[in-house]
Formats: structure tokens, sequence, C-alpha cells
């Protein structure tokens, strides 16, 4: 009897299992996710940089992750990587620099190469001391593609490419870094300068469109100057506009640059994200999005616990959820979480020529 019984348990186990198995695989929405960007999708390769002061590897970092521990993200809990895989019935894309000199890592999940401090432009990092910039990212996502073509063979590699998603969050740390310097404000007006910016993101994006690349995510740059790192250089703690201003000029100039990419390369689809335009909406209606701190970061010291960074003797607010932004320049999860619901499911002009679950399902 006792034989029977546990045959029968044996077999419901079994069931169940490929009955998981199978709810995930439908789940699973693209093969994998290639993620691309700066600190707002980094999930942990600065950790690995060795002199890079751009990290997020300590306390107060991650106090809300399930974990509970500081992983590298420059958020509270999941940031917006985190979320987006999530959406996808995926597990986080791992950073590169963990699995680089694994032999048996597997990358058919995705991969983040996202470094906080990178920019579009290789010199964007040099105030952070070390980031990885774009154009390497792209190089770390060709090592990549060679793996999986020698693993997979080249049809089958060049299918799970062309059906993966290559998410984009770039841009705001050239713009911070062209304020910031007399130097590249010498050799650029404002206008050149993001001119040159959405033509050199170009270039880049080539390159992975000739490695296989065919679904692009790209998310516009937020409203920079409302973060609390540029409100707190005011006195009347209110936007820098001009700040914003050159945000929505570059946005444009992105969201023209790829109209133009389409019409060039075959085979290629993408969806924009305005998230300039959610982030002015939570931050004039904070009360509708479940928010009633626009201005200060929860995590640092200070004006607008702006002063000093998210530090271990920094301070924190004790709850995450009704603050717009985490520390200086970073979302917490709760803004990340509007932010993904928006780009996976929202409508134009938000979402342009489509949202993610659409260029998904394309």
């Amino acid at each position: 009897m006792y034989g029977k019984q546990q045959l029968s348990f044996s077999i419901f186990l079994m069931v169940c299992v490929l009955s998981w198995r199978r709810e995930f695989s439908e789940a699973k929405m693209v093969p994998a996710v290639y993620v691309l960007g700066d600190s707002l999708v980094d999930v942990g390769n600065n950790n690995h940089l060795p002199v890079s002061v751009a990290k997020a590897n300590f306390p107060h970092n991650g106090l809300d992750f399930p974990t509970q521990k500081p992983t590298g993200r420059f958020c509270n809990g999941k940031n917006a990587a985190d979320l987006l895989a999530e959406k996808l019935g995926l597990p986080s894309s791992p950073p590169y620099l963990s699995l680089s000199k694994n032999k048996n890592a597997s990358f058919q999940n995705g991969v983040s190469f996202a470094s906080g401090g990178a920019g579009i432009f290789n010199g964007t990092d040099r105030v952070f001391g070390q980031a990885i910039p774009l154009s390497n990212q792209v190089n770390n996502y060709l090592a990549v593609h060679k793996t999986l073509v020698q693993q997979m063979g080249s049809s089958a590699a060049e299918e799970h490419f062309s059906k993966s998603l290559f998410a984009i969050v770039i841009g705001s740390n050239d713009l911070f870094d062209y304020f910031g310097s007399s130097d590249l404000r010498k050799k650029n007006t404002p206008q050149q300068f993001v001119d040159l910016m959405a033509n050199t993101l170009k270039g880049q994006l080539k390159r992975l469109y000739e490695f296989g690349a065919r679904k692009f995510f790209f998310a516009g740059i937020g409203a920079i100057g409302c973060i609390p790192a540029e409100r707190v250089k005011n006195k009347t703690q209110e936007c820098n506009e001009e700040r914003n201003f050159w945000t929505v000029k570059y946005n444009d100039g992105l969201k023209a640059m790829l109209m133009g990419l389409k019409s060039e390369l075959q085979g290629i689809s993408y969806s924009y994200f305005d998230t300039y335009t959610i982030m002015q909406n939570v931050i004039r209606n904070p009360s509708t999005y479940g928010f009633n701190e626009i201005k200060a970061a929860c995590c640092g010291l200070g004006d607008l616990r702006a002063k000093v960074p998210c530090l271990p003797v920094s301070e924190y607010c004790s709850n995450r959820n009704d603050h717009v932004f985490w520390d200086l320049y970073h979302p917490t999860e709760a803004t990340a979480r509007i932010f993904v619901d928006t780009l996976f499911d929202g409508s134009s002009p938000v979402c342009v020529p489509m949202n993610v679950r659409q260029l998904v399902s394309a």
C-alpha cells in the first residue's frame, strides 16, 4: 500500500514540475534580455571594477531587495532592468563581469552590460574614475555573441538574437558631463552636443544590428533637472529648467534618429519610452501615483538629503514607497515600477511606435 502511495505522489510531483515548467516557458515572452546602459539599470557590473567610485555595493542600497543586501544596484530594491525582466517572464540578466571569467557561464537568458557612470561617449565616466562606456559594452556583447554562436550554431544563435530584446538606457551622464565641463561647452553648443550624442549612439546601434540585434527598447532621458542633486543647487529647490530643456532636445533627436534607422536597417523594430513625460507627470501629480515626497532623496544627508550621497553613514526614510527618489540621482523601486508598467503597456505618445508588449509580440 505504501509503495502505491509513494508512486502516486511521485507521479503527482512530476506532473506539477512539468506543469510549472510549461507555465514558465509560456510566460517567457522573449528568449533573452540584453541590457546596455548606466546606473539606472546596472545590476552589479561596477562591483567588479577595481578603482571605480561609482558603486552601490554597500548599505543602505538593497534595503528592500529580496535578499535585503546591497547588490550593486543604485536603488533601495529592484531597478528598472529587474522589473522589465520580471514582466517578460525571465530572471534578471546577470552582470557580464560576474560571468566573463566563468567558462561554464550561460548567456542564453540574457546579460547586463550596464555600468554606473557610463555614457554614450567614452570620456563621460572620467568623473567617477571608472565605468564601462557604451562602446565597450557593445564590445562585451560581441564577445557574448561569439560564445553563443559557438555553443548554439550560427543559425540557432541568429534566431535567438533576432527574437531577444535589447534594452538601452543611457545618455543622462553625458548631459551631466556637458553642463559640468567648461571644456565641453567651449567645444560644442548644447545643440551640437545633443546631436552628437544621438549620432554616436546610432553608430553603436549599427554594430549591435550587425551582430544580430533586431528588437530594441529605448528609454528617453528623464527630467534630470528635477533630481535632488539639481534641486539642491537652487535656493528655491525648483527644477533646473536648462537641464530639462536640453534633455527634451536630445530626446527629440533620439526619436528622429530611430525613425531614420528603421528605414535604413532592414528588419529592426523598436519601442521608445518617453521617460521625461512620465517623470514630469509623477512630479506634478504625486498623490495620483501614491507619492508625497518629490524633491528630497530618501537616502543621503543635508538639504533634500542631497548634499551627501547614500552612504552607510547616511540617513534613510522609513517609507520608501512615498518617495520618488531613492538617492540624489536615482528613483526608488516604487518609481521604477511605474516607469516599467507604463513602458510595457502604455500607449502613444508615451510609447512610440509601440509599447514593449507589442514589440516582443511582433
